[in-house]
Parts: structure tokens; C-alpha cells; sequence
């Protein structure tokens, strides 16, 4: 059975569903009683029409549900309207799907939330690692979310803004490896482009195509990761980096700057150095700044006291380091680099261990695990000499 075909139908049988008069949360249910049947009866059975069959599955399903509630009942005159058998029209429609999930009766973090779980296919510890908060705080708003939109009809899509969060988010979690979604939101903010006149789209776009064109040096063939300063810069697509500084640079002569452009700008700070040693390292502290005060984010704070450890050397950076308040993801591993290039290796061993637990997957528990590993290999050298 083929997990990312089943998970590439998804947004579109959900949206016919909505479409044909499904209140959001039924018809989520619907299209995953239908997944589950898919995964029966395909292996020796499977459809000519993978969606088609899916759309008529679910569809059943959903009035099957409809049926069985006394107090929906009057939802049995579209029973009618069932979906025949066979080809499904072929229609994206998953960016309209983001629209509405991103419907006005939610807060833009709860409409995040929502289409995270239900179009993108994160799980909800994903959407709770992305936010900075428990699991069961975020399990409980997506659940109020789901009640909020259920029996909404959905004349009223949401605003770009709230896409283009979802966007940025479902491409962060592809990009870590966890789920494959990163080139997904790289067509979904290329079809966002051409339809809305606006520099964050534009902005968004440019940051993603900049982050993926250096994915292929991300990992070494054992599948551990690369660090950005250790990539092979020959394997990054020159080609997406052009195009990428290209739409960046279009956003920005337009002076209507904001988060997702200040982003793009330090991508392509980094895209455009030939050697790790050639970072423009004061102009991306410049740039850090500039998106500071664009945004509350404590992880950008977080990296900008990275760059500034580079820029001014591991004390600056472990002094802004200091000045953050509260638990931040990556933290203890910012801390681990910056005290190994600072020469307090024993310090840097025990931190890298301690991130190493801390890790949010096997990948990044591997490459720190390695790191601690490295630097008490070198204190064990120098204490035997």
C-alpha cells in the first residue's frame, strides 16, 4: 500500500466532501474510514481510480454516519447526490482546501492547527513541536477547532496571511525529514504566487525554494545529517538559487518588507557564500534584527545569537544566548556548538549529550549523539597526552 498516494488523495476526496454539504469534522472522519477501507481491500483489489474511489467510499461513509444521528437527519435528501463510480474530475483541490480551513470563526493559530492535521497529515506532537507547547495542549485545540467549524458552511475562505502560516509550517516539518511535505508547499505557494499580487507570497516562496535547493547536501549517504558549514555546496541546485534570489529580490524593491522576505534574505545570504568561511556573517546579524522586530519569535532569537557567535565571536554569541528567557527547542545544542568553539570542550560534550535527549527525531538525536561522541574522543586524546 502506498502511504504518500493515500496521503497526496486526501485534501482533494476531503474538499469534494465539504463541497457536496459536509460539515469539516464528519467529513474528516468519513475520508478516514474510507483511507482504512483503502488500505484493506487495494493490496488485492486496487481501483482503477484511486480518488474516484475514495470520493465514493468516503462519501458513503459520511452518510452512513448521517444517518445513524437523529439530529442530522435532515441531511438524508442528499443521498441522491452520491457520486457515481468512476474517474474523479481531475482538480487540485488542495490549496482551496487551506482557504477553508483558514475559516474567519477561527483564530489564525487554531485555523494552523487544523489544516496541519487534517490536510497536511502532521500528527498532533508535529503541530505541537512547531508551537512550542505540550501535546495534550494542542490536542485540545484542534479538538475546539473541529467543534467551532462542525455544521459551517464554508461561503467565507480564510486570509492569505493564515495559509501562507500553514505553508511555512507543513514545509519546515517536510524538510526535517518526518514527513515528505516540503515540495508539496513549494507548488501549493507557486500556485498562491500566481493568483495573489502580494511580497510575503512572493517572500514565502523565495524562502522555501532557497532552504530546498541544499537539501540533496543535507544528509550523507548513511542518511545522517550534514551541518550547513560541512555541505557539499557542489550538490546544492544553482538552478532553484537563482530563481529563488530572483522572486526574493522582486519582493523586496517593492519596500513592503516582512517576515517571510527578512527569512529569505538570510538563505540566500548563506545560498550565495562559496565557502562557509565567506558568510556574509554581520549582514545576517543585520538581517536577524530586521526580523526581530517583525516578529516575536524566540527561535529567532535563538539563531540570531548563532550568527552572532560567528560574527563576533562564541562569547558574543553565548552572551546573547543568555539574555533569552525560557526552554526553547535546540537550545542546549546552540549552547554545545558556541562553548566548543569557545575551547571548553568538556562543557560542549556534556551539552551535546544533554540535546541529544532533547532531540525531536531519530536524525538530529543521531548527529548530536555523534558530536558528543567527537568531542570526548578529542578530550581523551589531549588528557592522554
Amino acid at each position: 500500500m502506498d502511504d504518500v498516494l493515500l496521503r497526496s488523495l486526501t485534501p482533494g476526496v476531503l474538499a469534494v466532501l465539504v463541497r457536496r454539504g459536509a460539515d469539516f469534522a464528519a467529513a474528516e472522519d468519513a475520508v478516514q474510514d474510507a483511507l482504512v477501507e483503502a488500505v484493506r481491500v487495494w493490496p488485492a483489489d486496487p481501483p482503477r481510480d484511486a480518488k474516484g474511489w475514495l470520493v465514493t467510499v468516503a462519501w458513503r461513509r459520511f452518510l452512513d454516519a448521517t444517518r445513524a444521528d437523529a439530529s442530522r437527519r435532515r441531511r438524508e435528501d442528499v443521498v441522491d447526490q452520491e457520486p457515481a463510480p468512476g474517474l474523479a474530475p481531475a482538480v487540485d483541490d488542495t490549496l482551496q482546501l487551506y482557504f477553508l480551513c483558514a475559516h474567519p470563526s477561527l483564530t489564525p493559530s487554531s485555523a494552523v492547527a487544523l489544516t496541519l492535521r487534517a490536510v497536511g497529515g502532521l500528527t498532533t506532537r508535529q503541530i505541537a513541536q512547531a508551537y512550542l507547547v505540550p501535546e495534550a495542549t494542542m490536542a485540545q485545540r484542534i479538538s475546539r477547532a473541529k467543534r467551532t467549524v462542525s455544521g459551517v458552511r464554508f461561503e467565507q475562505p480564510g486570509d492569505v496571511a493564515t495559509v501562507l502560516r500553514v505553508l511555512y509550517l507543513v514545509f519546515n516539518e517536510g524538510y526535517s525529514g518526518d514527513v515528505d511535505l516540503a515540495a508539496e508547499a513549494i507548488r501549493l505557494a507557486r500556485q498562491l504566487a500566481a493568483r495573489f499580487d502580494h511580497p510575503e507570497v512572493t517572500g514565502l516562496l523565495a524562502l522555501m525554494m532557497l532552504h530546498h535547493a541544499r537539501r540533496a547536501a543535507r544528509t550523507a549517504p548513511d542518511g545522517s545529517l550534514v551541518p550547513l558549514a560541512e555541505q557539499d555546496r557542489g550538490r546544492w541546485d544553482t538552478g532553484m538559487i537563482a530563481e529563488g534570489v530572483a522572486v526574493l529580490q522582486a519582493a523586496l524593491v517593492r519596500d513592503r518588507l516582512g517576515e517571510f522576505q527578512a527569512q529569505a534574505a538570510i538563505a540566500a545570504l548563506h545560498a550565495d557564500a562559496p565557502t562557509a568561511e565567506e558568510t556574509d556573517w554581520p549582514q545576517i546579524v543585520e538581517w536577524y534584527d530586521e526580523l526581530a522586530r517583525l516578529t516575536d519569535s524566540p527561535v529567532v532569537l535563538l539563531n540570531r545569537a548563532v550568527a552572532v557567535g560567528e560574527a563576533d565571536g562564541p562569547r558574543a554569541g553565548l552572551a546573547a544566548l543568555a539574555a533569552l528567557d525560557g526552554p526553547l527547542p535546540r537550545r542546549t545544542a546552540v549552547a554545545a556548538y558556541l562553548h566548543e568553539r569557545d575551547g571548553d570542550l568538556a562543557t560542549a560534550a556534556r551539552l551535546y549529550a544533554e540535546a541529544a535527549r532533547k532531540a525531536p527525531n531519530l536524525a538530529e538525536r543521531d548527529h548530536l549523539t555523534r558530536q558528543a561522541a567527537r568531542i570526548n574522543t578529542r578530550l581523551g586524546a589531549l588528557r592522554s597526552g
